[in-house]
């Protein structure tokens, strides 16, 4: 790319080329040159917006994070309407269906990455702990509203529901679930709190 062009949300540019390369190659496959290539631009275009790889896979990270909890507020509006299965089943194919699972896999396999991102979120894995509170957070609204049982562990509850649908989605060159597979893990796990 010449110098001087300006380049439009760069950050979002470089974020989604990052996106792209992660979700085809893989982890291994994510480096600057990979990203800069599949954005279009100058490597050094992504070092004058941020201290080094690392940093810049951290806030990557960060803004997946952010379009979860974004997710989490949509998810809480549904709370009362259709069924609860149905709203846990669509959240979960949306979650898994995105990056989540290559974010994952970015996160297991970058020592220095975990490093950066324990500073601001010293437990759990990054998006998954994220769509737990999420989970966690609907289910409340729906047992405040008498749609689940009262006792229901939400806190429980939330993050086997992401474990398992996690290991629904892990293989990563495998074709993703059907979402009778997704809706009969969510039956399941919540069965006991309707």
């Amino acid at each position: 790319m010449p110098t001087g062009v300006a380049i439009r949300d760069v950050r979002e540019q470089l974020f989604d080329a990052a996106e792209r390369v992660l979700l085809r190659d893989g982890p291994s496959a994510l480096t600057s040159r990979a990203v800069t290539v599949e954005a279009g631009c100058a490597k050094g275009v992504l070092h004058r917006h941020f201290a080094d790889f690392d940093a810049f896979l951290a806030e990557l990270v960060l803004d997946r994070v952010a379009r979860v909890e974004h997710r989490g507020a949509v998810l809480r509006d549904r709370a009362g309407e259709g069924t609860v299965a149905d709203n846990l089943t669509g959240t979960l194919i949306d979650l898994f269906g995105s990056v989540a699972v290559a974010i994952v896999g970015l996160v297991t396999s970058r020592d220095e990455l975990r490093a950066r991102l324990r500073e601001s979120r010293p437990t759990g894995v990054p998006v998954l702990t994220e769509a737990a509170v999420v989970i966690a957070s609907y289910l409340v609204a729906e047992r405040d509203l008498g749609r689940i049982a009262a006792d229901a562990e939400v806190d429980t509850l939330a993050p086997t529901l992401i474990g398992a649908v996690h290991m629904l989605f892990a293989d990563r060159k495998g074709a993703p679930p059907q979402e009778a597979a997704v809706r009969k893990v969510v039956t399941a796990v919540v069965a006991d709190a309707g």
